[in-house]
């Protein structure tokens, strides 16, 4: 995944223009207060993407959106729970803290990453030709913009540590899972380093099973499901990323990687939130969304 000839990701730092653009609006609709590793790769494609993000943007800002990562997010802590358990806190981290920081890092990406692999297979789906979208028949409900305050900053690592035993551990996840870029959340985790050592290996005997692949391969169903019911029609083509000068076969294939990732990495994220919290806990959104206009 993502081998040879992969897309250079861009950076927040680095996002001018119309990246600068599509970048601030992500993470005022998607309340959210970083950028993704799939919205950094995709922006490598300069032309698709502001064009993906207008396509997607009238969806994304909607109840039945947020509603549709909440029903994703509910079924990834039922499987993540049947899974089995991870404990890293206790044995890795000293002082309330740490653990503190480790618990919001979590709720950072088990609240927008369902909203990722929903966003990302409604891309796909109309990429490859599927009607996506539609449902309603007028205006619909729309959420507040902009991350919640008490929502974790997205920090992390660089992509290449300083850190050896880091490194290594970067290169245990890309060859354990077949990718070829470390996902946000391994490297947010490893600001924390003995945390994420004693978390990937409990994590990894799950990540690598098959009752987690099937778990993964149902979240991608569903999202696919919920995709397309968008209220809005998400009218996005191939032929249109080719007329902007593009190849279509080299952004369908990028996307296609991300909604086959999303799903495991949702379980993970999950499976090590458990630690702390139950199913039922995990199952509710982190940070629920009031109506733009008024409260919920």
């Amino acid at each position: 995944m993502f081998g040879s000839g992969k897309p250079r990701p861009v950076d927040e730092h680095e996002a001018r223009g119309e990246t600068e653009r599509v970048y601030h609006e992500i993470r005022q609709t998607l309340r959210v207060t970083g950028i993704n590793l799939n919205f950094r790769v995709w922006a490598s494609f300069e032309h698709f993407f502001p064009a993906m993000w207008d396509a997607v943007q009238p969806n994304a800002q909607t109840r039945a959106f947020e509603d549709a990562a909440d029903r994703i997010r509910a079924e990834a802590a039922r499987s993540a729970d049947a899974l089995g358990r991870v404990h890293a806190v206790a044995s890795a981290l000293v002082g309330e803290s740490p653990a503190y920081q480790v618990r919001a890092a979590l709720d950072l990406y088990h609240y927008v990453n369902p909203k990722l692999l929903l966003l990302t297979s409604g891309v796909r789906l109309a990429l490859e030709g599927e009607r996506v979208g539609g449902s309603a028949s007028g205006p619909a409900e729309r959420i507040v913009r902009g991350a919640p305050p008490r929502m974790y900053p997205m920090e992390m690592v660089s992509e290449e540590p300083d850190d050896e035993r880091t490194r290594e551990i970067f290169a245990d996840i890309q060859e354990s899972l077949g990718i070829s870029r470390v996902n946000s959340d391994y490297r947010t985790l490893a600001l924390w380093p003995a945390y994420l050592e004693v978390a990937w290996r409990g994590l990894k005997p799950i990540a690598t099973s098959d009752p987690h692949r099937s778990a993964a391969e149902a979240l991608r169903q569903l999202a696919r499901t919920e995709a397309r019911a968008f209220p809005y029609p998400l009218t996005l083509t191939s032929a249109q990323v080719e007329a902007l000068g593009e190849d279509a076969s080299a952004v369908l294939k990028t996307t296609a990687q991300f909604e086959d990732l999303l799903p495991g990495l949702i379980l993970n994220v999950a499976l090590l939130a458990l630690e702390e919290r139950d199913a039922g806990a995990l199952a509710r959104s982190p940070f629920p969304a009031a109506t733009a206009g008024g409260a919920r």
